[in-house]
């Protein structure tokens, strides 16, 4: 036997991967959690405490993190809870302006900028026409690019339900887009 065929025998132990930081983890992560709480169709000027919500829970969880799924998956579905917990209790709490900002004069943002903003308003009243369940799997397989895998996982459903779900909701925005088409034509 040659020193060699030790070597290959004998499998060589994985170093054990180090858990995430909460610092780490904010970093890398609050953009996309942000992202995703977004188009969870919460209002923007709730956005910002949702994301806070959402790493609140992240903090107190982290220890218990196994990494049974990737950490963007677990960061999701934590997400997807808070914000479907803020939409259901945001009816009793509402945010109401008490004094309008002082008018000053606004730079005219490029065209460019402008298509953007219109364009994201329109997916955002489209996606706040899906039942909250096929709004969840096509927002991460579609706009955040998830593996469809990892979506079911993150939506806590087989892998067939999410496609199913996926099948629905594009269908429904396919024809949102295309009566706002059909209307804008008209008009």
């Amino acid at each position: 036997m040659h020193a060699s065929d030790d070597l290959r025998s004998t499998p060589a132990a994985a170093p054990p991967i180090a858990a995430p930081t909460f610092a780490e983890l904010y970093r890398s992560h609050a953009t996309f959690i942000w992202r995703v709480v977004r188009r969870l169709g919460v209002r923007p000027a709730d956005v910002e405490d949702v994301c806070q919500e959402v790493f609140v829970v992240v903090h107190r969880k982290l220890p218990a993190f196994e990494g049974r799924s990737s950490v963007r998956t677990w960061l999701y579905g934590i997400a997807v809870r808070c914000a479907s917990d803020h939409r259901r209790r945001a009816h009793v709490q509402r945010e109401t302006p008490t004094a309008s900002l002082a008018d000053r004069p606004i730079e005219a943002p490029q065209p460019a900028a402008v298509a953007e903003r219109e364009a994201r308003a329109v997916l955002d009243e489209i996606l706040d026409q899906l039942d909250e369940a096929k709004r969840a799997v096509f927002v991460l397989y579609e706009l955040e690019e998830l593996p469809m895998m990892e979506v079911a996982e993150a939506v806590g459903c087989p892998l067939q339900t999410a496609y199913s779900r996926l099948h629905a909701a594009r269908e429904a925005v396919e024809a949102a887009v295309g009566r706002r088409s059909a209307k804008e034509r008209s008009s």
